[in-house]
C-alpha cells in the first residue's frame, strides 16, 4: 500500500535525509539475485516518492554490505583472469550500481504520477584520518571465508590482515575509521536545494585519506553507513534523519524475552542505553549513535524504522523518534 500524501504535506520546504539499510536492500532469506534487489528497493522507496511530490529536498543514502561482500567474492574469484580491484574501488563500485538501482526505481515511481524530477547519484568520496586508531587495529570483516593456509599466504603475499571469523574460516578484515568530512557534500546540498533527488555516500562513501597539499588517495576500509549519513545531513543542514532498517523500532534487550520496543527517546536517554550496551555495536549501536550525532549537530528529529511501518512512524504510530 503506498503511503498516504497528507502524511507528507506537513511542510514542504522540510530538508529530509533517508538512509536505506543494505540489508534491507538484501534481506536475509534473498538470493541476491537482480529481481528481488528491484523488489526491495521499490519497497523502500514508496514513501520517499511522496516525499518527493510534496516538495521536501530529499537526500538518500544507502548501505552496501551484502553486495560490496559479493563484488569481493567475485573479485577474488576471477582473480587468476583480471588483476583484482582493491576494497576502495569494490565501495566505488557498489556506490554507483546500488545508486543507479535506486535512481531509476525513483524516476519511474516519479514518472508514472506525471512529476518528472531529475535523480542522480553522486560516486561520494569521505575523508578520514589517516592516524585513525581503527587502522592500527582492523576489525571488520570483509569478503569470502578462506582456509588457515590461504588465509596465511594472503597475509603474507598482500599484507592483509586475517582472523578466524565464527569457526568458519579466515577473514580479510580492514579498519572502519570514523568520517571526518565529505569531499562532495557542497555540490550535493546546492543540488537538494535546486530540487534534484541526491543519492550520496552509499555504503558510508568511499574511504580517502588527503595529504599536506589536499590531494586525495583511497584506502583500503569501511565507513559506517549511518555515521556517514548524519556528518553529510550536518554538512547538507538536513532537517530529519530517517533511517529504514528491517526491524520496525528500536528495542531494549532487543532478541531475548520481554525485549520492550522505544517509542520516543532523547539524545541524552540513547546516550545512556549505549553506555549500558544496549545496542550491538555492528546493527543498532552505529544507527542511534548516528542518530545523537545528527540531533546534535542541529537536526530535529531522527526517526529508526522499517520500510513496511514507515508510514506510521511519520504519524508517530510506529517506529522510534529521537529527538534533543
Amino acid at each position: 500500500m503506498e503511503p498516504r500524501l497528507s502524511v507528507v504535506r506537513q511542510a514542504a520546504a522540510e530538508k529530509v535525509i533517508v538512509s536505506i539499510g543494505g540489508n534491507t536492500i538484501i534481506r536475509r532469506s534473498d538470493s541476491g539475485s537482480i529481481e528481488e534487489l528491484y523488489s526491495n528497493i521499490e519497497r523502500a522507496s514508496g514513501f520517499i516518492g511522496k516525499m518527493i511530490q510534496s516538495g521536501r529536498s530529499v537526500i538518500i543514502t544507502h548501505g552496501n554490505g551484502p553486495i560490496v561482500g559479493n563484488i569481493l567474492i567475485q573479485n577474488e574469484s576471477a582473480s587468476s583472469l583480471t588483476p583484482p580491484m582493491p576494497l576502495y574501488i569494490c565501495d566505488a563500485d557498489s556506490e554507483g550500481g546500488i545508486g543507479f538501482l535506486i535512481q531509476q526505481v525513483l524516476y519511474n515511481r516519479l514518472h508514472r504520477v506525471h512529476n518528472i524530477k531529475d535523480v542522480v547519484t553522486i560516486v561520494t568520496q569521505v575523508v578520514v584520518d589517516s592516524e585513525d586508531p581503527a587502522f592500527k587495529n582492523p576489525e571488520k570483516p570483509v569478503g569470502p571465508f578462506y582456509s588457515e593456509e590461504d588465509a596465511k599466504r594472503l597475509s603474507a603475499t598482500r599484507g592483509w590482515v586475517m582472523k578466524e571469523d565464527s569457526q568458519r574460516g579466515f577473514r580479510r578484515v580492514v579498519p572502519s575509521p570514523l568520517p571526518g568530512r565529505v569531499v562532495e557534500a557542497g555540490v550535493i546540498k546546492r543540488l537538494a536545494e535546486s530540487g534534484v533527488v541526491v543519492i550520496a555516500a552509499g555504503g558510508g562513501g568511499v574511504p580517502v585519506v588527503e595529504d599536506k597539499e589536499g590531494l586525495l588517495r583511497g584506502v583500503d576500509a569501511v565507513i559506517d553507513k549511518d555515521l556517514a549519513t548524519a556528518l553529510l545531513a550536518k554538512e547538507t543542514l538536513a532537517e530529519r534523519f530517517i533511517n529504514l532498517t528491517q526491524i520496525d523500532m528500536v528495542y531494549l534487550s532487543f532478541g531475548k524475552p520481554g525485549q520492550k520496543g522505544i517509542p520516543r527517546m532523547s539524545t541524552s536517554e540513547a546516550r545512556l542505553y549505549l553506555e549500558r550496551g544496549e545496542f550491538a555495536p555492528g546493527s543498532m549501536g552505529p544507527k542511534v549513535q548516528a542518530a545523537i550525532n545528527f540531533i546534535e549537530a542541529g537536526g530535529k528529529e531522527a526517526i529508526i524504522t522499517s520500510p513496511e511501518a514507515v508510514e506510521a512512524a511519520l504519524e508517530g504510530r510506529a517506529g522510534t523518534r529521537i529527538t534533543r
